[in-house]
């Protein structure tokens, strides 16, 4: 057992994660961390990579419906930049209602998929430089290893600029 997991029991959005994961053929494993993590580098330091490598999953609210970017952890999304890009109105940070309601889960824990219905989803091209990608498994304090081809593929995520 890796020292950044434990034995306590899987919580059940872990569970339908992990589930979903096999479904898309997702040959990560997955990581509980010993505490809740709520910043990049916090993950990167649990689990010894850099912060670039860890791949932020941002649900914005995008003139009413759900869009997630999968950003880089040293990257911030440049809401003006990216709304122009896709010709919406208004970008804005997701709010925890509109956050559960869209992907069942939490802030710091949503993941890249998974979610009740599908979420139009964009990729950080950023993130192709890691061999390694970590992201959220559907809790706050899990997370799973992947690669940049494996994630595009199983997100189905356009590329997108986000800085």
């Amino acid at each position: 057992m890796n020292s950044a997991e434990h034995a306590a029991p899987e919580h059940g959005r872990i569970t339908a994660f992990r589930a979903e994961l096999e479904l898309r053929d997702g040959q990560g494993r997955i990581v509980v961390l010993p505490e809740s993590v709520h910043t990049a580098q916090l993950a990167a330091d649990a689990l010894g990579c850099a912060v670039g490598a860890i791949a932020n999953s941002l649900l914005f609210d995008a003139d009413g419906a759900p869009l997630l970017i999968l950003t880089s952890g040293s990257h911030r999304v440049d809401t003006a930049k990216v709304a122009a890009e896709l010709g919406i109105t208004a970008l804005k940070r997701a709010k925890p209602d509109f956050v559960r309601e869209h992907t069942g889960q939490v802030i710091g824990g949503v993941s890249p998929f998974a979610h009740p219905a599908p979420v139009r989803t964009f990729l950080d091209p950023w993130l192709r430089q890691y061999d390694e990608i970590w992201a959220a498994a559907g809790d706050a304090a899990a997370v799973f290893s992947t690669t940049y081809a494996e994630l595009q593929r199983m997100t189905g995520a356009a590329e997108l600029e986000v800085e």
